[in-house]
């Protein structure tokens, strides 16, 4: 029976990336692999047949606990005796390579349009760049680019920052897996339902609610959501989910004369009625490698806009892909005709697009076929 290592910081299924990593171990071993998962601290119960390792979380600073994490996991890689490893963020030696956030270079260049410019984004950028944990990230990624591993990103636009910052990878041949949500949880709602979740937040047939999901209202635009409602008729509704300090948005929104019509939620369990009774989903990211919230509103069969830097913008029309976050007023535009247009549809995945884990689990195949030949 072949051993094959996860490399996670943390094993939970509270998360983007640490989901996946639970869901990935879970049908390594469901295939019949040896999975050992190495983490710093683990926050649930493994599946049936994954072997959790804990290689515990040291340091006095971000960049301590990361370099703790790397060298731990390093260790562990080697004394381990595995066929194969599999890392899912920084690392030092994989087999497989999964890139699920970008570039640090391409993260800076584009998420820095989410602060007017001036002293305040200067000054972030400063920090960012000076940063010890980030000098230690900007090796790290260096040193995966470099190696000869399996890489694979969440999405095509994933891979073309990914060549554009590191260009000793131009020519390689890179995979592209996009998420794919669990679409036992979420699927279109019936009418019944979508109906009783409107009528909770008082919402008639006649109004339009926008719907956003982020735990970082800058970076995900979300001052540009309430200017462009602003300058949308009244029946128009803004509900934001997401564990964030809203009060900074809150008085913008007071500012601009919309404060009754949005509503921050906090954080949300159920996400797939949050989604279902929206009419439009809205994500004006300034950068997102590949919005699970996106993919997860599109298999919700809601009409989705989002920006031309979010990777799962791949699978939306161009005429709802904004270029410029900060335009809210091409925004509020674009947010009016996808509404007049009517409801969203069911979403089909397009065929030919690798999504989800089971691509992972044909290339963990290939890659130990490889190896034993």
């Amino acid at each position: 029976m072949k051993k094959i290592a996860i490399m996670l910081p943390r094993f939970s299924r509270y998360g983007g990336v640490e989901r996946f990593g639970y869901n990935l171990s879970a049908a390594l071993a469901g295939a019949g692999y040896r999975v050992d998962f190495i983490c710093s601290r683990s926050e649930v119960d493994p599946p049936e047949g994954v072997n959790v390792v804990t290689v515990g979380r040291f340091g006095l600073c971000r960049a301590g606990k990361l370099l703790w994490f790397v060298l731990a996991a390093e260790r562990q890689r080697r004394k381990g005796g595995y066929d194969l490893c599999i890392s899912l963020g920084k690392s030092l030696n994989q087999d497989i390579l999964r890139i699920g956030g970008g570039p640090l270079e391409s993260f800076w260049r584009l998420s820095q349009r989410a602060w007017d410019k001036g002293f305040a984004r200067s000054f972030k950028m400063f920090r960012r760049r000076t940063a010890l944990v980030n000098l230690l990230i900007k090796y790290i990624e260096s040193r995966q680019a470099s190696s000869n591993c399996r890489m694979v990103c969440v999405s095509h636009r994933v891979r073309d920052w990914m060549v554009e910052s590191h260009p000793v990878l131009a020519g390689r041949d890179i995979d592209v897996v996009y998420n794919k949500p669990d679409l036992t949880l979420f699927h279109p709602l019936t009418q019944d339902v979508r109906q009783q979740s409107r009528a909770e937040f008082s919402l008639s047939d006649s109004d339009i609610l926008i719907t956003t999901a982020t735990t970082n209202f800058a970076l995900k635009g979300v001052s540009s959501l309430i200017k462009a409602l602003a300058g949308l008729p009244e029946n128009y509704q803004l509900q934001v989910a997401g564990g964030r300090n809203p009060s900074s948005y809150i008085r913008l929104a007071e500012e601009l004369g919309v404060k009754d019509r949005v509503r921050f939620l906090g954080k949300v369990d159920d996400m797939s009625t949050f989604y279902g009774r929206s009419d439009v989903f809205v994500l004006p990211s300034y950068y997102d490698a590949c919005s699970n919230s996106v993919l997860e509103a599109l298999a919700c069969g809601v009409s989705v806009i989002s920006s031309r830097d979010n990777g799962s913008s791949y699978f939306l029309p161009d005429g709802r892909i904004i270029d410029d976050p900060s335009d809210y007023t091409r925004l509020a535009q674009m947010i009016r005709s996808v509404a007049e247009s009517g409801c969203g549809s069911e979403f089909i995945w397009p065929e030919g697009v690798p999504c989800g884990v089971e691509p992972y689990l044909k290339l963990v195949e290939e890659c130990l076929n490889k190896s034993a030949s």
